[in-house]
């Protein structure tokens, strides 16, 4: 396993998300709106498996409603480390 460069994959992947425009957003009023909030991390601990859990079941959930016809806020991300 190689040693992770954080300049080089970070670079690598932000790149390719500008060019697929995978955050730009598209309004439809059409669409009925849904709001996904879960607890926001704690920035003094480690991650852990609970965060893959916890955290897993609000981005499925996410995606799901997208998928069937919702425009979804999901305002989650990590703020520190």
């Amino acid at each position: 396993m190689n040693e992770y460069n954080p300049q080089k994959i970070e670079q690598k992947w932000q790149k390719r998300w500008e060019e697929d425009k995978i955050f730009k957003v598209k309004v439809d009023k059409t669409k009925k709106k849904y709001y996904v909030l879960e607890m926001y991390p704690y920035p003094s601990g480690k991650l852990h498996m609970g965060h893959l859990r916890n955290y897993t079941i609000g981005d499925c959930f996410a995606r799901y409603k997208r998928m069937n016809n919702y425009n979804v806020l999901y305002p989650m991300g990590y703020d520190c480390i």
